[in-house]
This record gives structure tokens, sequence and C-alpha cells, in this order.
């Protein structure tokens, strides 16, 4: 990358910072008068007051503003412009009427294959699990891996609506998880990449002064599946998607924290008989305030482990050789952490479902 290319990733970053940043307090508006307000209703809500949401749209406003000044012309960037836009429209819409999560589902899958197929970037090596192989990657045909794309990209996009639980995690832990994203887009010379991470980055630190503890407006399922959407987007682009920054491991690092815990709840789900989507309280960041941390002591913990991940991830990058290690390290730490806050989530759990019950009988 030029010193050109570098002013540039300035200057997006700027501009989103600043744009979104002014039109939070127009967002706020907007969710007013369209009548998109959360109102605390359960056990799962960590506020006890009715505010705002749709912030997202001045994340969206932001990132789009930049990514229109400086974001380069090609094919890629139209596709994920275009199905980012799809899973904006339908984020205003969800945060507004509660659309149906089969609905969802299929709108997101929609959003994906624009991606996939219009800029054509699939998920088509990854790195063989079977570490006693002479191969030691494994190549996807071309129909499986737009399948295990789309797939990643839906599970990505959800995974990071999950995490939006406490106020200004989303924010923080996608602004991270864009700083991991773009160290390694520049370090591979990928402008494209690195534009929309920077972009995105800024978007979401222009958001956090009205979303961090006490929120005075949440981004919603317009903002947190737009950024979800926008990170998995990003996985799968440019040098992500080749040999030469080890395969799959890196994008699957830097977004540990919303993948490791969807991952971790769909599982516990499942076993206690649920639909594995049923929301609850066993995601990480309820489990920590359970324990006795405050929000923001719990966002910080949260900021620090996606950080470390992120951290891990660029080493790999520079360290192939230490792929299997941080791996296995990354899943110990959230083996352990799920493990130690266990007994706190299963009595907080055994009060939601009672308060939930006698909701439902009034």
């Amino acid at each position: 990358m030029t010193t050109k290319d570098y002013w540039c990733l300035a200057f997006a970053f700027l501009i989103s910072f600043l744009l979104s940043f002014a039109t939070t307090p127009l967002a706020k508006r907007v969710a007013y008068i369209i009548g998109a307000i959360d109102v605390p209703k359960d056990g799962r809500r960590m506020h006890k007051r009715p505010i705002p949401r749709c912030g997202g749209l001045a994340i969206i406003f932001g990132f789009m503003a930049s990514i229109l000044c400086f974001g380069p012309p090609t094919r890629g960037l139209a596709a994920t412009m275009i199905g980012a836009g799809i899973i904006a429209i339908m984020g205003v819409i969800d945060d507004c009427k509660n659309l149906d999560a089969k609905l969802k589902f299929v709108v997101q899958i929609i959003a994906a294959l624009v991606v996939v197929y219009g800029g054509d970037f699939k998920i088509e090596v990854i790195t063989n699990p079977n570490v006693f192989s002479d191969n030691p990657y494994l190549v996807f045909p071309w129909w499986v891996s737009g399948i295990v794309t789309v797939l990643w990209m839906v599970f990505i996009t959800n995974a990071v609506n999950f995490i939006d639980g406490l106020d200004g995690l989303a924010a923080g832990v996608s602004a991270i998880m864009s700083v991991s994203l773009v160290f390694i887009a520049t370090r591979e010379g990928e402008y494209s990449v690195a534009v929309m991470g920077t972009a995105l980055m800024g978007a979401c630190f222009g958001f956090l002064p009205f979303n961090f503890n006490p929120a005075r407006i949440f981004m919603g399922d317009t903002g947190s599946t737009f950024l979800g959407f926008m990170l998995a987007s990003l996985s799968i682009q440019g040098a992500f998607k080749s040999f030469a920054v080890i395969s799959f491991a890196v994008p699957l690092l830097i977004l540990g924290l919303p993948l490791f815990d969807a991952m971790f709840a769909m599982i516990r789900r499942i076993l206690k008989g649920q639909n594995p989507m049923t929301a609850d309280r066993g995601h990480l960041h309820h489990r920590l305030i359970d324990m006795g941390f405050s929000t923001k002591q719990s966002v910080f913990i949260l900021y620090a482990i996606s950080g470390v991940l992120g951290i891990t991830a660029v080493l790999l990058a520079e360290k192939g050789t230490l792929m299997a290690l941080g791996v296995l390290c990354a899943v110990l730490i959230f083996i352990v952490l799920e493990t130690t806050m266990g007994k706190n989530y299963n009595n907080k759990s055994d009060r939601y479902e009672m308060v939930t019950e006698e909701e439902d009988d009034e």
C-alpha cells in the first residue's frame, strides 16, 4: 500500500467517526418518531427504563458515507454494500415491528448470497483438522464453498447480535475486531478490506460515547446485525481467503468472542432440549453480571478478551507455526469461562424461567 492509501484510511476513519457521532442524536429522534423503543420486559434486559434504539442508523450512515468517498469502485465492494444495505433495511424494520426469526434468517441468507456470488467471495480452503495428514489444507468444491460461506456469514451476523446485551459491548468489540482486520489487511496490501474495516471502526467509535454505560441510545438490530454482517464479509475477502494468512484460523480468532459465545450458547440450549435460538441469560456478558461484576467491568473484561484474541490472530498471521496452539488456547479460555460461570448461570436461569412463566400466565 502507498502513502496515499494510508492517508485515505486516515480520512476514512475521521469521516465515519465524525458523521456517526454527529448523526447519533438525529437517530435518537428518528427512533422516537418510528416507535423503535426498547422497553425492559424480561430478566435479560439490563436497563430499567425505555431507551430508543435504531442508533445503528448513525453507524451505517457514517460507514456508507466514508466508503462512498474512499472505497475503490470494484465489483466486490459493490456486492458487499448491497448485501449490507439489505441487512440494514431489515434491521430498521425489525427494530420497529419485531420481525419473525425465520423471515430474518431468510433475508440474511439472501444478503449473504449477494456477497458470496455477486462479489465472488468464498471460503475455499480451511486448515486440515487431521494433523496426521500429509495435506495441511482442505479444499472445498465450488458448491460446498458457497454453502459454507453463506452459513459462516449468517452465523457471525447473529453472533454479533447475540452479544449486544450490555451498554457499549457490541460497538466496542466490533471496533476491536475491526482493528485486527485492518492491521492484517494493510500488511497484506488489501486496500478494499482495510478501508471498509477502518470506516467500520470509526463509525463504532463515533457511536460509543452515546452507547457506553449508562446508554442514551441502543444500536438495535439495525446496528448489531449490520456490524456482524460487515465483519463476516470482511473476514472472507482479500488475504483472509488465501493461503497467505494461515487459511481460516486468523478470522476465526479475530471474531472469536461472538463466535464462541454463540456456539456455546447453542450447544447449551440443545443439550437442555431447547430451541438453539431461544433467548436466555446464559451469554458470557450475563454471566459476568451474575458473578457480581458491574456493567462497565463486564464490558471491559470482554473488551480485553476480544483484544487478546485479536493480538493472537495478528501473531498467527506473522508466525504460522503457532496456529494450532493459538486456536487451542482460545477454545480453552472460553471453556474455562463457561464452566467457572456455569454455577451462577444455573441459579439465575431458574429464577428467570420462573419470572417468564408468571408473565406468560398473566
